[in-house]
């Protein structure tokens, strides 16, 4: 059996790498969503803005090939209810090809700062 090791996988022209197994996720988060918001750990981020109560806007490093893409997620706290992950849905142009503006829910739907929060984005790379 053959092991391939590698750090960075490029495409021969620098850029990102075209996977042929295109289930694999594109881009995942897991943030600090209380007090000074920040990523604990991230692919394909290349920043975060807090944008209010439970409300975040998350940018691509590279850029997804349209709109189109899936995202799911979730939202915890110690001693707290599980909450939910929703991306808006209304055209204001909170999703697009180059990040995605998400809220993190309590289970009455409430937006709500949570200790963590995470993110994953399926779809194609542009």
């Amino acid at each position: 059996m053959s092991v391939l090791k590698a750090d960075t996988i490029q495409s021969t022209g620098g850029g990102a790498a075209t996977l042929t197994k295109q289930q694999a996720a594109k881009s995942w988060m897991n943030l600090n969503g209380s007090g000074t918001v920040a990523t604990r750990d991230t692919l394909n981020v290349s920043s975060l803005s807090d944008e209010g109560s439970g409300k975040y806007l998350i940018s691509f490093s590279s850029s997804m090939s349209n709109d189109d893409y899936t995202i799911s997620g979730g939202a915890r706290s110690p001693g707290v209810a599980s909450g939910i992950l929703n991306a808006p849905t209304d055209a204001a142009g909170d999703m697009t090809a180059g990040s995605i503006e998400v809220y993190s829910l309590d289970l009455s739907g409430n937006p709500t700062d949570f200790n963590h929060v995470f993110t994953t984005i399926h779809g194609d790379l542009a």
